[in-house]
C-alpha cells in the first residue's frame, strides 16, 4: 500500500480486548442543567452576548436555556474561547466553528425536537449502553449525543482516523475541526478519486478496525468519508452501533453494499460479500 491514505496506528494499551466491552453512558442531568435552572447573572450576561451574536440571530430555534448552559460550561472549561460562524445546518444539528485552547475547533450542536428522534431511537434501542432511555425525547438526544463522542473515542482508539473527540456537554459536543470553513475537506463522493484502489484499501481496514473495536459504523458511504490533508476521515458516529445491537448485522451489510457500489463506480470490483468477510475476519495470533 502506498502513504497516500495512510493508516493511523492504534493507540497503545487501547485496543485490548475492548471490541466485547461497553462504557455506561449516563444520561442524567449535568452541571448545564444545573446552572440552567439556577440562571445566575454570569449565566444570564453570557446568554444575552451568545444570543445577539450576528450569527446566532437566525439559529435560535437551535438554542434552549440549557444548550446556553452547556456551551457556558464548555467556555468555563476551557474547551470554547471564541465561537465562529456555522460550518453546515442540518436538520438533527448544527455545526459552528470556534475556538478552542490549541486552535480551530468544530462545535456540533443537536436540536432537541430533532425531526429523525424516531431514527434515533431505532439505533439506540438494542444498544447495551443505552438501557432503559426509553421514549423521552431530551434523554434521547442528550444519549446520541454522548453515544457519539464515546464512539469517535473508541475508533480513534482503534486506529480509524475520525475527528479527535474533545468534550462532549448535554446536546453539545466538541472535537477537532477537520479543514477549515474557507477550504472545507471535501467528501469522497464530490472528488477524483486520483487512487481508488489504495482508498478502497483503507476504508476497508478502518471497517474492519470499528469492528474489532465492537462497532459497526452503520451509515458508511461516500458521503460519511471525507479526504483531508491526503487522509481518508470517517465522519458522522453519531448512529454507530455496537456488534451487540440486534440490528448490527444489517447495519454491516448496509455499509459493505454502500461501499462496493461506490467502489465499484470506481472501476474495481467489489463484492459486498467479501468485503463483509475481510471486516469480519478472526483477528491473526
Amino acid at each position: 500500500m502506498t502513504e497516500e491514505y495512510g493508516l493511523l496506528n492504534p493507540e497503545e494499551g487501547e485496543g485490548e480486548d475492548f471490541g466485547d466491552e461497553w462504557e455506561e453512558i449516563d444520561v442524567s442531568d449535568t452541571e448545564a442543567d444545573r446552572i440552567a435552572r439556577k440562571r445566575d447573572r454570569e449565566f444570564a450576561e453570557f446568554r444575552k452576548r451568545l444570543k445577539d451574536a450576528d450569527q446566532f440571530k437566525v439559529e435560535q430555534s437551535v438554542f434552549d436555556d440549557a444548550t446556553f448552559a452547556a456551551i457556558y460550561k464548555l467556555v468555563q472549561d476551557g474547551h470554547i474561547e471564541a465561537f465562529g460562524g456555522p460550518i453546515s445546518t442540518g436538520k438533527e444539528a448544527n455545526v459552528y466553528e470556534a475556538l478552542g485552547e490549541a486552535g480551530d475547533v468544530a462545535v456540533k450542536i443537536y436540536r432537541i425536537n430533532a425531526s429523525n428522534f424516531q431514527q434515533m431511537r431505532e439505533y439506540l434501542e438494542g444498544d447495551p449502553r443505552f438501557e432503559g432511555i426509553g421514549s423521552d425525547k431530551k434523554k434521547v438526544v442528550l444519549a446520541w449525543t454522548k453515544k457519539e463522542f464515546a464512539n469517535l473515542r473508541r475508533a480513534r482508539s482503534a486506529g480509524v482516523r475520525v475527528p479527535r473527540p474533545i468534550a462532549v456537554e448535554r446536546n453539545v459536543l466538541v472535537m477537532e475541526l477537520v479543514g477549515l470553513v474557507e477550504e472545507r475537506a471535501r467528501r469522497l463522493a464530490e472528488v477524483d478519486v486520483e487512487n481508488p484502489e489504495t482508498a478502497f484499501e483503507v476504508v476497508r481496514e478502518y471497517m474492519r478496525r470499528l469492528y474489532r473495536a465492537g462497532l459497526v459504523h452503520g451509515d458508511l458511504s461516500e458521503y460519511n468519508l471525507i479526504i483531508h490533508d491526503g487522509e481518508l476521515v470517517v465522519i458522522d458516529l453519531g448512529q454507530a452501533a455496537t456488534v451487540h445491537h440486534p440490528n448490527a448485522d444489517d447495519f454491516l451489510d448496509r455499509d459493505c453494499e454502500n461501499v462496493a457500489a461506490f467502489f465499484s463506480r470506481q472501476g474495481i470490483d467489489v463484492d459486498p460479500a467479501d468485503l463483509r468477510a475481510f471486516v469480519t475476519a478472526p483477528a491473526a495470533d
